[in-house]
């Protein structure tokens, strides 16, 4: 059990949360939800002791271990990626190297009575009863199976750890982390990286066999299988439900209501003894009365209503030109990097007006199918654009096309044409630019920002053709629902490539799945899908 009591942060006078306390179970699975900025990463960081609080403080057992992964990693790049998850098992290694080391020395000594003889016995004795309590397991075995689950192949685990993306990175931490099986969890946004196979893999971890987990994430579909409990930090405070995320929002507006209801009738109260003092405030045999009320007014506490963003924004592509019979034509596409294969032999004719899916493996080649489209990359065998197809592209760089130059609304008023225009402040909020924010250049902008102001960008552009590669890796809950909103009203043709399984539902018909250098061709839904794989995979993986 590990216990957070009156945890607060202020700084510059800016009070992030005051007073907060909770305490984390055994295997409860808590997500940890609130607005960006609310101050959810901090009291992660807090609890994983990798910051201070201004007051309060985190208490757990001597023996209890804490994993923490953050959003963004420093991984050291001299081992190989089999080395680096091995270092999970550097306490256990320690201890045993200890053990042999002190077993030694009594084999060789003769001075029995001695102090430092009987040290070591005591060393030994105490180190023995903790070395023989841990599970004996094949390390081997479990890291392999936590890599492959994680979506490494074998030929990689030989790899340096520097040939590899920062994404691939953040799922060695991952494995490192699960296979410690540490008493507490915390993930901060840990899907941001991984694809759909893995992240249904890191679930069924999380599931049966993690002990307790604290999990920030934007995924819903993610954190409603995973979550048993869901803790809400808003306006400084926090909300405690034993409810999983869907269940918490049900719950949360039944909360907000009652603080509705009861500040106006707070409100309603107020007036009242105010017109009192008001009326009375001279008269002489009412002068104690008045006084009593003015009193009860200064001391009585104001209710709040907490904060929610109940504004109804909907966004619409703008009408664009109306493109060919078939937007995309793939005639035996043939791909290599050196020897290397990416795929061989693929087909793909994709007709007006469909909305399709293209899932595999991270390296499978969906990035890399979605370059030749746009021209970006050379190839053996056919790869065309029909005829007036206008192309919107989101690809995982697209930060970096902006101009650096211009405030975030110039980028976005550029544009934007006609009505929309009034709308732009609206528009940047629900993607979580507000205030002052709309007028920082680009160029100070973070990674994430970036992304997401060239989501709000492709938006507002008329195209008849939509790519998108991961597009919700920076978006937030909300942002995600707009988003999705529009692409479902959207009557051009859409390409979509996400590992988030909610976002992905209801928004294609047919998948393209890209396995084994080959590309192959469902004609279901991505729902259909997902559901007939996930039996499949988990089984295939060792996790079934």
């Amino acid at each position: 059990m590990i216990s957070i009591d009156g945890l607060a942060v202020e700084f510059s006078g800016h009070k992030l949360f005051s007073n907060v306390s909770f305490v984390i179970n055994e295997n409860d699975k808590i997500a940890l939800m609130g607005k960006n900025g609310a101050g959810k990463s901090t009291m992660m960081k807090i609890i994983a002791g990798e910051q201070t609080p201004t007051r309060g403080q985190v208490r757990k057992a001597k023996e209890s271990v804490i994993a923490y992964l953050p959003q963004h990693l420093l991984t050291e790049d001299d081992r190989t990626v089999f080395e680096e998850t091995g270092k999970a098992f550097h306490e256990y290694n320690s201890m045993k190297e200890e053990m042999e080391k002190l077993n030694k020395a009594l084999e060789t000594r003769t001075d029995y009575e001695s102090k430092e003889y009987m040290d070591i016995i005591e060393r030994v004795s105490d180190l023995g009863e903790q070395f023989y309590s841990l599970e004996e397991v094949n390390h081997d075995a479990e890291i392999e199976k936590a890599l492959i689950g994680l979506g490494f192949k074998r030929e990689d685990f030989e790899r340096q750890t520097s040939e590899f993306s920062g994404g691939w990175r953040m799922r060695i931490e991952l494995a490192k982390i699960l296979l410690q099986k540490p008493d507490l969890i915390l993930l901060d946004e840990p899907t941001n990286h991984i694809d759909i196979e893995s992240v249904i893999w890191l679930e069924d971890f999380l599931i049966n066999k993690a002990k307790a987990v604290v999990v920030i994430s934007h995924d819903r579909a993610f954190i409603d299988n995973i979550t048993n409990r869901t803790i809400e930090v808003t306006m400084g405070k926090i909300y405690d439900y034993k409810a999983n995320y869907s269940h918490y929002l049900v719950l949360r507006e039944d909360r907000r209501a009652d603080q509705v209801k009861a500040f106006k009738e707070q409100k309603k109260f107020i007036a009242e003894q105010e017109r009192f003092v008001e009326r009375f405030k001279g008269t002489y045999s009412k002068t104690n009365q008045v006084s009593s009320v003015e009193r009860m007014l200064e001391k009585l506490e104001i209710i709040e209503v907490d904060e929610v963003d109940s504004s109804s924004l909907k966004l619409r592509f703008p009408p664009s030109m109306r493109s060919g019979d078939y937007p995309v034509i793939v005639e035996d596409l043939l791909k290599k990097y050196g020897e290397h294969t990416v795929f061989q032999k693929a087909n793909m004719t994709i007709e007006r007006g469909q909305k399709v899916s293209f899932v595999g493996r991270n390296g499978e080649g969906k990035s890399t199918m979605i370059k030749a489209i746009m021209g970006e990359i050379d190839f053996d065998g056919r790869c065309e654009l029909g005829h007036n197809a206008k192309v919107g592209y989101f690809a995982q760089n697209q930060a970096s096309l902006l101009d650096g130059s211009l405030t975030v609304f110039e980028t976005v008023d550029e544009v934007a044409k006609g009505d929309i225009r009034s709308q732009i402040k609206n528009i940047l909020g629900r993607f979580m630019f507000s205030g002052d924010d709309v007028d920082k250049k680009v160029s100070v902008l973070s990674g994430g920002e970036k992304t997401r102001l060239a989501m709000v960008k492709l938006l507002l552009e008329p195209v008849n053709l939509l790519i998108l590669d991961e597009p919700t890796n920076h978006l937030d809950i909300k942002s995600k629902d707009v988003l999705k909103e529009a692409l479902l009203n959207f009557d051009g043709t859409l390409i979509l490539v996400s590992h988030d399984r909610d976002f992905l539902q209801g928004l294609s018909e047919k998948v393209f799945e890209f396995k084994d250098k080959r590309v192959i061709e469902h004609f279901e839904t991505i729902d259909a899908f997902l559901e007939r794989n996930k039996v499949e995979n988990l089984a295939k993986v060792g996790m079934g």
